[in-house]
């Protein structure tokens, strides 16, 4: 893997990279997957004037990154995963005014039910401006939300990622970095690089980082190592506010008051519009199979019944519909882990969007020769529930 100094040595001489013409001198990363922790890794790469080629069979974003809006919130119950979610924060801060974009909304975040109890509790002691919030400021918060007397607490940081806005930015500044080709193999050489082959290319890197996905098993396998990533689908659905509002907060309910045990939603640039999801995954087998197709579209169809009870605000009928698959770890619904081994580092788990500026910088760091945090190995058990 290159070193911290920037130079690495291979078949090919210092610094040098085989068939795709790095400035010799530099060190020379491979990212597979362009989804947004790719494309944030790759971005916290040229941060540090390293060299990078980002491999991706479809266009950026277009894979579980794909849809308009996502959550941005502190909430963990894994003390660790909330303070690197208020250090993912301060990045996507960063980034936005660099790249002259806002990432994150200013809306907030707002959660119900007794977790959010348990939660404002670690948020507070981690310094994150939340508090709890009674009807009426809910009311202010969230208008599109049905009356409710129970537990609520403010992420005030919190807010709606701009995923395109995101997606489009950072490919804007990685450019021609982008390489629409599927990676097919990954393999350490004997002479200390990765060897990447694609349907159309052979390259070697002093590095090489997955974020694939789906893929990202598979390509750890081939050399060795097994991530223990279940996969699953899921479906959430997009609905027309009725009447638009200048504020209008991401929602996590695990209340159970609106008759779902979860469900969370977010709005779209404008506020719109509002993104709506049932917390709950479709099973599929390991060769991605679904065990219960159906069960997929109930899930819409119970975030349209959702909507009239809970959301009343919104019009119940669905605009639009984004179904995608979930990689998740299994010690915790927003677990994390990063896999290395020779010259290759893997990263795995669910609800990684908002993690992924401050999780980019620490694998560009890792694959630039720096030690990779322990919270981050998969012993570590980050995102345990």
């Amino acid at each position: 893997m290159a070193s911290a100094g920037g130079t690495w040595r291979g078949r090919y001489g210092t610094g040098e990279r085989w068939d795709n013409g790095a400035v010799e001198g530099t060190p020379d990363i491979g990212v597979v997957g362009a989804g947004i922790v790719g494309l944030s890794t790759a971005y916290a790469l040229r941060e540090r004037s390293a060299s990078v080629c980002v491999y991706d069979g479809g266009l950026p974003g277009s894979g579980q990154s794909t849809g308009e809006t996502r959550i941005f919130r502190h909430a963990h119950d894994d003390p660790r995963l909330v303070e690197f979610a208020r250090i993912s924060r301060g990045v996507w801060d960063e980034w936005g005014e660099r790249l002259g974009v806002e990432l994150v909304s200013r809306d907030g975040a707002i959660a119900l039910g007794p977790a959010a109890e348990r939660r404002l509790a670690l948020l507070e002691q981690a310094g994150v401006p939340a508090r709890a919030i009674g009807r009426s400021e809910l009311a202010q918060r969230l208008p599109v939300l049905a009356g409710y007397e129970g537990p609520a607490m403010l992420d005030e940081a919190g807010g709606a990622i701009r995923v395109r806005a995101a997606i489009a930015a950072l490919s804007s500044e990685l450019g021609d970095a982008l390489v629409t080709d599927e990676v097919i193999s990954l393999r350490p050489t004997a002479w200390g690089t990765v060897e990447v082959r694609c349907r159309g290319r052979r390259t070697e890197h002093s590095g090489v980082v997955v974020c694939a996905g789906t893929g990202t098993a598979r390509l750890a396998r081939s050399i060795g190592l097994s991530p223990p990533v279940r996969l699953s689908a899921h479906a959430r659905a997009t609905f027309d506010v009725r009447d638009r509002s200048e504020l209008l907060a991401c929602l996590q309910d695990g209340s159970g008051e609106f008759g779902e045990p979860a469900a969370y939603g977010a709005p779209l640039p404008g506020n719109e519009r509002y993104a709506v999801g049932i917390a709950e995954n479709v099973a599929v087998r390991e060769d991605g199979s679904f065990l219960d197709p159906e069960h997929l579209a109930t899930l819409a169809e119970r975030a349209g019944d959702y909507v009239r009870r809970a959301l009343p605000g919104l019009d119940p009928d669905p605009v639009a519909l984004v179904h995608c698959w979930i990689t998740e770890l299994p010690w915790g619904d927003d677990g994390m882990g990063v896999w290395e081994s020779d010259g290759l580092l893997f990263a795995a788990g669910h609800n990684l969007f908002k993690q992924a500026p401050a999780l980019g910088r620490v694998l560009a760091g890792a694959a630039l020769g720096e030690d990779l945090p322990a919270q981050l190995r998969p012993e570590a058990e980050l995102g345990v529930g």
